[in-house]
């Protein structure tokens, strides 16, 4: 078998040779696979990081007539044989272009998919069915259903898990958090705009002009002039005057009121805490249920992440805190929660209702950054295929909404109505599926932040995670790793090698929670206490899934904070052929 080794100190970097010179740019082209994507993209520039099309055209004249342009289309491209293909890929090695840049693009897809488990999908049969389509993790929203359906939930995700031996599928537990809703009507009241309606902090109050709230601090929060939206702004109202115990106001946008109306008011957040009692019982629960993460509702500060991670070590819990960054409160503390937490989502639903809309984008995008500066997961939420709730097909607006979040580097996107009560479950999970797959086959290898690694300086890891990757990329190789706590595995996640991280663990809790993360595919094995037969046992089982095959090279790493066959302080990255 053959090997090559780079153990102890790394002091230089692999760096990719040049790729100016003008032979092997024409030697690239020849390169390129006769694939859709290849042919779609053979004019392709990098320019001010975007990516640019070019069709070349011909001109057409009949008698008399003006030229008439027409695009070539991508199957007028001469097609390349696979032998020719795989002949040029040898003849790449002698070029001053590295080997992966132009081989295959992987079937695997890198961006994970979160998918929220309802009445449409809480069945046995359904679990699967998703799961073969593409689902990553579980989310149980607990502002919905009761601890016996999502106990049933959790109980036929880790049936599936047991039984599976190259997918994984990790458990996330939504909080329901402070909600603000308007309480119980009779039934659903039409209003216009104009008309005067009042809301009230006494209870049980349904009428046609008045509507109780579940807060009482409600009339305290709202000042005269205040817009107040119904459902992140399908309704919207404008605060006339108050009472002690009632807020009057003006219907700006009418529509239909029906019971149990989620409440914001522009710019403002409740005075609620972020982890409510009912919030505590569904975390206890979370941890008799030994879920993977939660994600906690409405964390306006640091403080809370630290409370809820100290309950969880005096409970002996190993569970990460992903934080959705939803409310106005938030933004100024954004630094702070991130780096006290696991994780991020970016639920956009109630941001862009406490927010200008036109903030929601521009916020995404920052937070998605300040998330993979800090190594930290992210995962973007809410809306990304809203309209396949009722219909078969997406917008094409949503389709650029899950490329948009592909590309700014997202380890995961999310479905929330789609896939709990929608009536296409499982073609929204292949559409999330096939978008984020055809997206992730354009992105150029070696796009991150430029303070990557900053939040890891403080072990020799994080260097060779950053050396590995480096070599993964310049060969053109798959990762792989072998981890008891998931942090090597995680550290390469945030550098984006192009090649997938296939992470062996002998913990199943971290191969389920190594599902959420970006490139990363966790496979449990028990380790021996001989490394090379463990090796041997791991490159097998890659051979034998179809994940490798044979002669293939991939990039074996030994680091982490936990040594495994090494000593603490050697480090190695050995290259193996299988």
């Amino acid at each position: 078998m053959a090997q090559v080794v780079a153990s102890g100190s790394v002091t230089g970097s692999f760096l990719c040779p040049n790729t100016g010179s003008g032979n092997g740019n024409k030697l690239i082209e020849k390169l390129k696979p006769s694939s859709f994507p290849a042919k779609f993209f053979l004019g392709k520039e990098r320019k001010n990081d975007r990516l640019f099309r070019r069709f070349p055209v011909a001109a057409k004249r009949s008698a008399g007539a003006q030229p008439e342009v027409l695009p070539v289309s991508p199957e007028d491209v001469p097609k390349i044989g696979e032998a020719e293909f795989q002949h040029l890929q040898g003849i790449q090695k002698f070029v001053d272009t590295p080997v992966g840049m132009w081989s295959k693009p992987s079937v695997r897809r890198k961006t994970k998919i979160v998918c929220t488990i309802g009445p449409s999908t809480n069945t046995r049969e359904m679990i699967w069915k998703l799961a073969e389509a593409g689902m990553n993790v579980a989310r149980m929203n607990m502002s919905h259903g009761d601890h016996a359906s999502h106990q049933k939930v959790i109980d036929l995700v880790k049936e599936y898990n047991a039984q599976s031996k190259d997918n994984v599928i990790a458990i996330m537990l939504d909080t329901k958090g402070p909600e603000v809703r308007s309480g119980d009507l009779p039934q659903p009241i039409m209003l216009a705009s104009g008309q005067e309606f009042t809301f009230t902090i006494k209870r049980g109050v349904g009428t046609e002009n008045c509507v109780s709230v579940n807060y009482d601090d409600f009339v305290n929060d709202v000042e005269v002039g205040d817009m107040l939206l119904v459902d992140g702004g399908m309704m919207s109202f404008l605060v006339k005057s108050k009472t002690q115990d009632s807020v009057k106001c003006e219907v700006v946008d009418g529509g239909e009121l029906k019971s149990r109306r989620h409440l914001n008011v522009r710019g403002k957040s409740a005075t609620l805490p972020s982890i409510t009692e009912k919030d505590w019982d569904d975390i206890k629960f979370g941890v008799d249920n030994k879920v993977d993460c939660y994600a906690v509702s409405f964390v306006k500060d640091a403080k809370v992440v630290h409370e809820l991670k100290d309950y969880l070590r005096s409970c002996g819990a190993d569970i990460h805190v992903i934080v959705k960054i939803e409310s106005a409160d938030s933004i100024p503390n954004l630094h702070s929660i991130i780096s006290a937490s696991d994780g991020a989502m970016v639920a956009r639903g109630d941001l862009g209702a406490e927010l200008p809309v036109e903030e929601v984008p521009l916020l995404q995008e920052e937070i998605i950054r300040m998330c993979r500066s800090m190594g930290k997961a992210v995962i973007v939420a809410t809306n990304m295929l809203e309209s396949m709730i009722v219909h078969p097909t997406p917008t094409r607006a949503e389709v650029s909404d899950i490329a948009i979040a592909v590309r700014e580097g997202a380890d995961a996107v999310m479905l929330s109505g789609e896939t709990a009560h929608g009536k296409f479950p499982l073609k929204a999970v292949k559409v999330m599926h096939t978008v984020a797959l055809r997206t992730e086959a354009t992105m150029v290898e070696g796009e991150k932040p430029a303070n990557l690694g900053q939040a890891f300086k403080n072990h020799t890891s994080e260097m060779f995670a950053f050396h590995a990757t480096m070599m993964s990329n310049t060969l053109g190789t798959s990762i792989v790793v072998f981890t008891r706590t998931g942090y090597m595995a995680i550290l390469l996640s945030h550098y984006r090698p192009s090649g997938t991280i296939f992470a062996f663990t002998d913990e199943e809790r971290v191969r389920q929670r190594l599902a959420l993360y970006q490139g990363v595919c966790p496979i449990h094995l028990e380790f021996s206490d001989d490394a090379e037969e463990t090796f041997q046992e791991a490159l097998s089982f890659l051979q034998k899934q179809g994940m490798v095959k044979e002669g293939e090279e991939v990039a074996l790493v030994q680091s982490g904070k936990q040594p495994i066959w090494r000593f603490q302080s050697t480090h190695n990255i050995q290259v193996r052929k299988v």
